[in-house]
């Protein structure tokens, strides 16, 4: 039986998604992958439909199942959390632009199976410098340490528990956002869990990749936050 249902989250970004694709695949353990296709152009399509089989996921293209322009990030939260739960295993995300180790997944497994109570449990971020970064760049200190956390956990690379998943239905989350990683550590927090991030796990973070807009917010705030507001672009 598989330990975990991984996902991957797919907006283009072809050369990242490639990368993220193949980490997950070639990563230890016996678990399920589905990645998620969230109205991508036709290039990326078409290499997410051609290898399939020669990286054993399954593709889900939401274009067949919503109209909803992308982003789609609560219709994937919800797919994804009635399949875990019909399989009662975790569930563990793996962001399009991040690049876990061949020990990743069965190390967010036995941390959250060896740590009391734990609601999720996410690796942390570094750039290809191997140091902290985005969204974790405020862990000043370097070290191999699983930390509770009180900080929203990121879902870059997170493990979601079976028992928190059947006790939060995300049928609950805000139409209004579009992100909810930090929504839903504070649902984690609220039922009593412990939220946990694993520095003894690190994987490469390439941030944005997915969403190039985004990188406006450092060079162009000014054009970023008006985005923000008017396309209403962003919200957590």
């Amino acid at each position: 039986m598989a330990e975990a249902l991984v996902i991957t989250p797919v907006k283009d970004s072809l050369e990242t998604t490639s990368e993220t694709i193949k980490a997950v695949s070639a990563a230890d353990g016996d678990f399920i992958y589905a990645v998620y296709n969230d109205f991508s152009k036709a290039e990326t399509r078409q290499f997410l439909t051609e290898n399939q089989a020669n990286f054993r996921y399954e593709l889900i293209n939401l274009d067949e199942i919503t109209s909803k322009p992308s982003p789609n990030y609560m219709l994937v939260l919800q797919l994804a959390q009635k399949k875990a739960i019909e399989l009662n295993i975790p569930l563990i995300i793996i962001e399009s632009d991040v690049i876990i180790r061949k020990d990743t997944l069965t190390g967010l497994l036995t941390l959250a199976q060896e740590k009391g109570k734990a609601g999720m449990v996410g690796a942390i971020t570094v750039g290809r410098d191997g140091r902290y970064n985005f969204p974790y760049e405020y862990v000043k200190r370097k070290s191999a340490t699983v930390v509770k956390t009180k900080h929203s956990l990121s879902f870059c690379c997170t493990l979601l528990n079976i028992d928190f998943l059947k006790r939060f239905d995300f049928g609950e989350l805000s139409a209004k956002k579009d992100w909810y990683d930090i929504s839903i550590s504070r649902q984690s927090k609220k039922l009593g869990y412990n939220n946990y991030l694993a520095k003894n796990y690190e994987v490469v973070h390439l941030p944005h990749s997915s969403r190039p807009w985004k990188q406006l917010k450092y060079s162009n705030p000014l054009k970023y936050y008006w985005g923000k507001l008017v396309n209403k672009r962003d919200r957590i």
